[in-house]
């Protein structure tokens, strides 16, 4: 690793200053634990605010794999299972944390990384049609990411029409926002975060790729829509004993609309890095608008890339490329992108 310029994910850096002051400035003052504490307690009421859902509960989780696969046990009866694209994070990057916890992943072929109401709808008809649906997995939710996994988006269009088919059918729908700052920040984005609590039954916040040390950050747009969530985060060791942790970085991150502010560098980067890639004649291996680049590239040119730039794999299309892929952050330098883009 070293000596490359590295490009490979969105959280090898600490904490944005803002978070990290925050965190500094009150390291010393005693706090109640568990989430009870007075900066939590500020964070949910500035998380509420931006949602504009008032009586939405949050609860501060550590991770991403963690938060999906406690949020997805909550929602579910021990008989059901998730309907996710093929390509999400919870079908391919989090070692079966889903299926560990009792719950079958229910894969579609989404397109562009994003499924549609159409096919949820053709989901359930199909088990419902089924002669012997009782012998089956019972669809029970629906699980999207704002970015996809290919940092696609969905529009607020496809995200009503979604949300109109869950509710239709009796589906919770939860959208893991694990890089949703960049997606807020991303100029051909139109959901915002009052879309997400007015059209979904559960959402996280992303803190770990977006700002904070550790952190996810979760809302129940409706008022104990969960009951008992505190016990089932217990269950599943996702309790923060201290919590006050989490709790000040996300007041950070709500505070002057920095949440909403943060992930522009990484915008502005990629799209730098982008037309770059086209410029020189390399293949972009999907539409992404937002920090995610992927690129393919012939084994020789992958074999030069390598030595001077970590990047990850990301798939072999075919045996002679490799579709790699190239992530900015809040905390991508000027310096960086004219680097790359001179390696390249």
């Amino acid at each position: 690793m070293a000596g490359k310029l590295n490009l490979s994910c969105d959280y090898m850096q600490g904490a944005h200053p803002a978070v990290l002051k925050r965190l500094t400035d009150n390291n010393l003052v005693k706090s109640g634990v568990y989430g009870e504490d007075d900066f939590s307690e500020s964070a949910r009421a500035r998380i509420r605010e931006a949602c504009q859902a008032p009586e939405a509960d949050v609860w501060f989780l550590v991770g991403g794999t963690q938060t999906n696969a406690t949020v997805l046990d909550a929602l579910l009866r021990p008989y059901e299972g998730v309907i996710s694209a093929e390509t999400g994070h919870i079908c391919i990057h989090e070692a079966g944390a889903i299926e560990h916890g009792g719950h079958k992943v229910l894969a579609l072929p989404g397109k562009d990384g994003k499924l549609s109401a159409a096919q949820i709808q053709a989901c359930v008809d199909a088990f419902r049609n089924d002669a012997n649906h009782d012998h089956v997995v019972m669809p029970g939710a629906v699980y999207l990411s704002q970015p996809t996994e290919i940092g696609t988006l969905y529009s607020l269009s496809e995200l009503e029409s979604v949300s109109r088919v869950c509710r239709g059918c009796g589906l919770r729908l939860y959208v893991d926002g694990a890089r949703l700052a960049y997606a807020l920040a991303c100029p051909e984005n139109d959901v915002r975060l009052p879309d997400l609590a007015r059209l979904c039954d559960v959402f996280y916040i992303g803190g770990t790729k977006c700002g904070t040390l550790l952190g996810e950050a979760v809302v129940f747009p409706r008022h104990d829509s969960i009951p008992h969530f505190f016990s089932i985060c217990k269950q599943h060791g996702a309790v923060l004993a201290k919590g006050f942790i989490a709790g000040q970085q996300f007041d950070a991150l709500f505070t002057d609309n920095l949440y909403g502010r943060i992930g522009r560098t990484a915008i502005e980067a990629a799209d730098r890095i982008r037309s770059a890639l086209r410029q020189k004649g390399y293949r972009l291996a999907f539409d992404s608008p937002t920090n995610q680049i992927f690129f393919t590239l012939d084994r020789k040119k992958l074999e030069e890339l390598s030595e001077k730039i970590l990047m990850s794999f990301w798939e072999n299309p075919d045996a002679e490329h490799t579709t790699m892929r190239l992530v900015t952050s809040w905390a991508t330098t000027e310096d960086e992108v004219t680097q790359l883009i001179a390696l390249l």
